[in-house]
């Protein structure tokens, strides 16, 4: 069952640079307290909006959850506009209000061998599905970066599961990783197995093309823009395919935020 959202003012714990890019870290782990929510499920997400936003930015930012342990909750984030840039000047000690958690999660399968599929940032909600599943020996994971590796917390994923990385420094780098893909979907395929995937928009199209192409069961989760996490603004929105399960919606469209981010690939156009 799943726990209602809530809203919390939480305090921030610590904020952990990781690796450099350019001489200064744009990659930070967000350590805050525990919100005191009964559950929650890997590939759901949060907003978070700092006090010290004050009236300057009104809006809240969606995150999604990294990790949770009983003490406290991990957000990581990528310093890419203004809002994340104060975010990384955020010290111990500071509040921020948390709304969640939000959204669905991403399918848990024990018995079924599962395959991660994660491009750059999309590593994020892996490391709390690793951490949770009952049976890590039956996952394993595929990661592409262009960054350095030390830019993101691969450390915590591979403690759980066997995991492969792929650096794309020079062009030829994405035809392997491409190929690596489609080996790789077409395998969990032939097995019957669960394939789950995040990342940026034109690898999630490559994963969505390479699934439908194999008969791979696959989940995305989306990385679309919001604004209020909750399906009021329709700024989010993306398009079912005749598969979607609910009749009215068919080839319509749907809020990410709230029917989502994790959708069925035959489920929705990209």
């Amino acid at each position: 069952m799943s726990t209602p959202p809530t809203s919390s003012l939480l305090t921030v714990l610590d904020l952990v640079p990781f690796g450099q890019t350019g001489g200064e870290s744009r990659y930070f782990a967000l350590r805050i307290s525990r919100p005191d929510w009964e559950n929650w499920r890997p590939g759901q997400f949060v907003m978070l909006r700092p006090l010290s936003f004050g009236l300057e930015m009104p809006w809240a930012r969606p995150f999604g959850i990294c990790h949770m342990t009983t003490r406290h909750m991990i957000c990581f984030f990528q310093v890419a506009g203004r809002g994340t840039r104060r975010m990384a000047e955020l010290k111990a000690g500071d509040q921020i209000r948390v709304w969640g958690p939000l959204g669905n999660g991403f399918a848990v399968e024990p018995e079924t061998p599962t395959l991660l599929l994660a491009g750059g940032m999309g590593i994020v909600p892996f490391v709390g599905y690793v951490a949770r599943h009952p049976n890590p020996w039956n996952v394993s994971m595929l990661f592409g970066h262009r960054d350095p590796l030390s830019c993101y917390p691969v450390d915590s994923i591979n403690e759980h599961v066997t995991l492969d990385t792929l650096h794309e420094s020079v062009p030829g780098d994405l035809d392997n990783f491409i190929y690596t893909l489609q080996e790789r979907i077409r395998e969990y395929a032939e097995q019957k197995g669960l394939v789950l995937a995040c990342g940026p928009l034109p690898f999630l199209k490559t994963v969505r093309s390479l699934a439908l192409q194999y008969g791979a069961r696959t989940q995305l989760s989306l990385e679309n823009r919001m604004a209020c996490g909750v399906g009021a603004c329709l700024g989010c929105v993306t398009r079912t395919t005749k598969a979607w399960p609910v009749a009215e919606k068919r080839e319509g469209l749907v809020q990410v935020c709230n029917h989502g981010p994790v959708f069925w690939a035959d489920q929705i156009e990209l």
